[in-house]
């Protein structure tokens, strides 16, 4: 989720220096996140039947797919182990536990994980969480999963995609299930500073090794003091749709069901508008562009019994 202040340009930068500045930017994100209106945490804990808007579209294109013991519609994940990397402040994976999922997340930022424990206790719920850039995950979390959840805004801050698909395939039980569903790469190669246009900007093509997308950004996604957030620089990597499935592939997953959609939780160009009906929790392309480019990709795969 780009949200550059500054021109994004291209630099040499190592792996380690890159997630240490994308570490440090979550952490001051976080404390953003807690207090803002967009995630209203007390609102979720005062509500022990609220799922957020994130799980509520990723299970309405995952629950067809999944296998849960006693699983119903209403708790499409239940007798599930559910680990879901980049977790942020948790409150997409303590919905996935209030839909039955015995829950593990996993995220690089320290700052993200002690609000998302502190919101897990306040909602009496268990849930373990791991400290872990996504590429790393399997070794720190040290066990297997039914399910491995990924979703919204998380595969831009990884790297090297081979190794975050074998990690994902390591998590996985044979026979379990994963999802992912992010900003569709085409939509990623659109100029997100032009206000009154839908017009190639971006690289769409992964960059060659030890390069990435660097800019300073000193605000994020919701509302709030913004002026907390000093830690602000960023590195993102750009990854065509056939990198994303490449990777799964190569990794042994199989495919089971690939889809592009038409609405996204966050504005990503200046001219998405509020969804309605169907699309009410997030943005789309106005007409002409809404029929001419999808706004979000999703992948379900599963490795193999």
């Amino acid at each position: 989720m780009s949200l550059p202040t500054d021109p994004i340009v291209e630099t040499t930068t190592s792996t380690v220096e890159a997630y240490a500045a994308n570490r440090a930017n979550w952490d001051d994100r976080a404390t953003v996140h807690v207090g803002s209106a967009a995630y209203d945490v007390d609102g979720f804990v005062a509500d022990p039947g609220r799922i957020s808007s994130v799980i509520h579209a990723d299970m309405a294109i995952l629950a067809p797919h999944l296998e849960g013991e006693r699983a119903s519609a209403e708790r499409p994940l239940r007798g599930l182990n559910v680990c879901h990397l980049q977790c942020h402040i948790g409150t997409d994976t303590l919905s996935m536990a209030r839909l039955g999922g015995r829950v593990t997340g996993v995220d690089l930022s320290p700052g993200s994980l002690a609000i998302a424990r502190d919101l897990a206790t306040r909602c009496a719920i268990d849930a373990r969480w791991v400290e872990s850039e996504v590429t790393e995950a399997a070794s720190a979390v040290g066990e297997t999963f039914d399910h491995v959840h990924t979703s919204i805004g998380t595969i831009c801050w990884v790297q090297d995609l081979d190794a975050w698909a074998r990690a994902i395939a390591a998590l996985l039980r044979p026979g379990g299930t994963f999802f992912f569903r992010d900003q569709h790469p085409a939509l990623a190669a659109m100029d997100d500073m032009v206000t009154d246009d839908v017009r190639l900007g971006n690289r769409y093509w992964p960059l060659p090794p030890g390069r990435a997308f660097t800019y300073s950004g000193g605000i994020t996604y919701t509302d709030g003091d913004h002026s907390t957030i000093t830690a602000t620089r960023n590195y993102e990597w750009p990854h065509p749709v056939s990198q994303i499935l490449q990777a799964l592939l190569d990794a042994g997953l199989s495919l089971v069901a690939v889809g592009e959609h038409e609405s996204l939780p966050w504005q990503a160009l200046p001219v998405m508008v509020p969804g309605e009906g169907s699309d009410a929790d997030g943005y789309v392309l106005p007409a002409p562009w809404r029929e001419q480019l999808p706004v979000a990709l999703s992948v379900v795969a599963r490795k193999p019994a």
